[in-house]
Formats: structure tokens, C-alpha cells, sequence
């Protein structure tokens, strides 16, 4: 255990809070890891496993995301569990003229930031997947683009880093987070009190309840997807895919009420369907509806028409953790010393976990960060000034 290093206890035991106890323990920092059920009984095990570079703003997120990917073929290796990871590369279908010139703008913004990326036509598309359905107007297509196990990425991080003597405390309900002098001293739980220099917020969709708990506002909102999982069968596709639809939804909600949500694909190696996803502001209710399995499976069947071949076998829902902006809520709470969120990543949980728990754990360690966080800070959605806490 290095000496002098802060006291750090993470909420949350999801994909985020376990990489960074993981790049935390990997320093040898003391850190402790909370979490109210079990690892990945959140929104990292209600999930598809898609890290896709395509769906990533131009700019700093998605050089955050590109930044990530180079580290999942290390963790592979590095990590206790494997974590199923497939280059397959990506497409996203198009299927209007609309689409197509927004995805042309698109990619070119992509391209300019560094991502191999490019625009097909409908021969090349069906070339590349030849069971779309062939009224569709082209695609894009990035060989980056990859999937892995969401559950075992998150044990595999949390194993990790309980080897490296992070201490993982499951089943405890965070029952307050004490302060003093405007600075946090710890987290009071069902399981008792553990002390803290530092507090990081990983709590997920649950994040802005938890930063309540000090009388800070975050606008982290649960955002509802549901999936639906087919019997296994011979594989049907060869990459992973999304909607050009589901693009547009995610940064704009209002779109889905008008365009669709936009849907998601991808086939695990047992043979499986994985097809996605609402996006539904719904509170905390985790139920799947008859409406949103209908409407996932309509608008799947239409971009893949085979699926209607297929037997749905199960479905599950998660809690998506939404930000206004799209983009996570990573660094400290200006207004209260020692408090950090690393929340808000919506559906980009799993593909930028490597990077943003490196980045959080230098962050924690007064160490320079690789890639600069201001334009993640929770600062931009501060009041003036802030809040004293006794």
C-alpha cells in the first residue's frame, strides 16, 4: 500500500466504479468499492456489449472512446475473466435520403477526428452483410468497431482489483455520505462506516440520488432500454449494428418520439441475438412492456429480415444513466472538497470504462490525465458558487 495516498471509497459496482478501483489498485491506492446488490446487477449486466466507435460525438468524446479501445486487447490479457472481445467491425444502416446526407456530414466530421470510417452504398453494405433487407440505402462502416461481455468485463475489473487488494464491499446500501468542513470524511452504510478522503459518485443511473445526499444537483437521469435475446442459432451476422435512427435518439430524445429509437444488433458466439434498445424516460421502472418488445422487434426485422425466423427466448430492461449533453459527468464537485462523479455515461458505459477508469485514477492521484476532462466536468452544470456542507 503506498504511503500518504488518499482514502478512496467508489459508489457503485458497476463497469465504471470497477475500472477505476481497478487503475486505483493497479497504483496500489487504498480504495474500497460499495455496492447496494451484487457487481453488474445493474446497468452493466442489463446490456448489450457493443464498442462502437460510430456512435460517438466527433470531438472529445469520441477521442475519449478511440482512446479506450487501444486498451481492451491489454485487458484481455490482463484481466482474470475473459471478456469475449471480437474485433467484428461495424455498420450503421441507413435508411432514408435524410439519413444518408446526415451520415455523409457525419462521417466526415469522424474521419477528421482520426476514425476509420466510411460511407457505402447499398451493394457494398449487402456485401458486407448480405441478409439486410435490400431497400436499405447504404451504410457506414468502421473495422474498429468490437463487442465484448459486459458482465464478465465488469467481474473481470472488480477481481482484478480485490487481487491487488482493493476491498469490494457488496450488498450495502449507502445510507449517507459524511462531511466536515466542506470536505468529505466517509460513507455510512448498511454494512457501517467506511472513512474517505475522497468520494467517487459511480452510482450509475442512481447517480444523481446519491449526489442529492450532499445537496448537489446532477441532471443524471435513468433512461430505460429494453433487449430482447433470441434462441441461438448459426451466425446471421458477421459485424455488430446499429440504426442510423439510434444515433440521432441518442442525442436528442425528442427524435424518438417522431423518427424511432433506432435500433441495435449484435450476435454473442453461442449463437445468440441481441436486439436493441428503447430509450425511455420512465423513472426507475426496470419492467419490459409488450409495446417496446414489439416495437424492437418490428424495427430490427425490418433492417434484418431473417429475424423473423428467430425465437425470442427472453428480455430483460436497464437503466441507462442519461446527461443532458450526452456526454459523462467526470471530475470533482467544486463545491464540495474530496467529492468526484464518474456517472453519466448513458449506453457508452462499457466502451469507455478502460479509459475512463485510467483517467479517474490519475485524476484521484493529483497525477496529469492523458486526455484533458474539462469539457466532462460537473462544473457545467453548477450553479454559481455552489453549496457549503457542515
Amino acid at each position: 500500500m503506498r504511503k500518504n495516498s488518499p482514502q478512496i471509497v467508489i459508489i457503485g459496482g458497476g463497469v465504471i466504479g470497477s475500472s477505476i478501483a481497478y487503475h486505483l489498485a493497479k497504483y496500489d491506492a487504498p480504495v474500497t468499492l460499495i455496492e447496494k446488490n451484487d457487481l453488474a446487477s445493474g446497468s452493466s449486466g442489463a446490456c448489450d456489449g457493443l464498442v462502437f466507435m460510430q456512435s460517438k460525438k466527433p470531438g472529445i468524446h469520441l477521442t475519449l472512446a478511440m482512446e479506450s479501445l487501444k486498451r481492451f486487447a491489454t485487458l484481455q490479457q490482463e484481466l482474470p475473466v475473459d471478456i469475449e472481445l471480437k474485433h467484428t467491425g461495424g455498420l450503421v444502416i441507413i435508411e432514408t435520403e435524410a439519413e444518408y446526407r446526415a451520415m455523409e456530414k457525419y462521417t466526415k466530421e469522424q474521419q477528421a477526428n482520426g476514425l476509420d470510417v466510411r460511407l457505402l452504398d447499398p451493394s457494398q453494405a449487402l456485401a458486407k452483410e448480405p441478409l439486410l433487407a435490400p431497400g436499405i440505402i447504404g451504410s457506414t462502416f468502421s473495422p474498429l468497431d468490437a463487442q465484448v461481455n459486459p458482465i464478465n468485463l465488469t467481474l473481470g475489473f472488480a477481481l482484478a482489483a480485490k487481487k491487488n487488494h482493493a476491498r469490494i464491499v457488496t450488498h450495502a446500501d449507502v445510507l449517507g455520505i459524511q462531511t466536515h468542513d466542506n470536505r468529505v470524511t466517509g460513507v455510512r452504510t448498511t454494512q457501517g462506516n467506511f472513512d474517505a478522503d475522497i468520494v467517487v459518485n459511480a452510482a450509475g443511473s442512481m447517480a444523481g440520488l446519491v449526489s442529492d445526499m450532499v445537496g448537489i444537483s446532477m441532471p443524471v437521469r435513468p433512461r430505460r432500454g429494453q433487449i430482447v435475446v433470441t434462441h441461438a442459432a448459426h451466425p446471421v451476422l458477421k459485424h455488430c449494428l446499429i440504426s442510423a435512427k439510434y444515433i440521432a435518439a441518442k442525442y436528442d430524445p425528442s427524435l424518438a418520439h417522431t423518427a424511432g429509437q433506432g435500433i441495435s444488433m449484435e450476435q454473442a458466439d453461442n449463437g445468440n441475438l441481441l436486439l436493441g434498445s428503447t430509450r425511455e424516460f420512465v423513472g426507475f421502472n426496470k419492467t419490459n412492456t409488450l409495446s417496446g418488445i414489439k416495437k424492437i422487434i418490428h424495427q430490427t426485422a425490418a433492417i434484418l429480415p431473417v429475424i423473423k425466423t428467430f425465437q425470442v427466448i427472453r428480455t430483460f430492461a436497464g437503466l441507462r444513466p442519461y446527461t443532458p449533453d450526452g456526454l459523462p459527468i467526470l471530475g470533482s464537485v467544486r463545491s464540495l472538497d474530496g467529492f468526484f462523479m464518474a456517472a453519466g455515461h448513458e449506453g457508452d458505459g462499457i466502451a469507455l470504462s478502460p479509459v475512463t477508469g485510467h483517467l479517474l485514477a490519475q485524476m484521484l492521484l493529483g497525477r496529469s490525465t492523458l486526455i484533458p476532462l474539462d469539457a466532462f466536468s460537473p462544473d457545467r452544470f453548477q450553479d454559481n458558487g455552489g453549496s457549503a456542507h457542515a
